[in-house]
């Protein structure tokens, strides 16, 4: 009797503003560019990626593009996506 494993898909698990929330901040504490366009990237597929692209105003495919891991999007297309997804960036001492 075989098993089938399956990816995990986190974006399957981003389903309150809280849990984001959590993710988005452990993630950016790993401090990796990479790691944080994938997660953003995850978060926009559980919030729609089409929906996200138009609230960023950027194409779909574009926004494909910019969040995935090893592109280099400028700091405002990652402000635009994260504004679109109703996540931002605090500081803290």
């Amino acid at each position: 009797m075989k098993e089938k494993i399956t990816d995990f898909d986190p974006a399957a698990y981003l389903d309150s503003e809280e849990t984001i929330a959590e993710y988005l901040t452990a993630i950016l504490e790993e401090n990796d560019p990479d790691l944080l366009l994938s997660a953003l990237s995850d978060v926009a597929r559980a919030r729609g990626m089409a929906k996200i692209a138009k609230d960023s105003g950027l194409g779909r495919e574009s926004l494909y593009k910019a969040l995935t891991p090893g592109s280099k999007p400028r700091f405002e297309t990652v402000m635009k996506v994260m504004h679109a997804l109703g996540v931002k960036l605090t500081v803290h001492a």
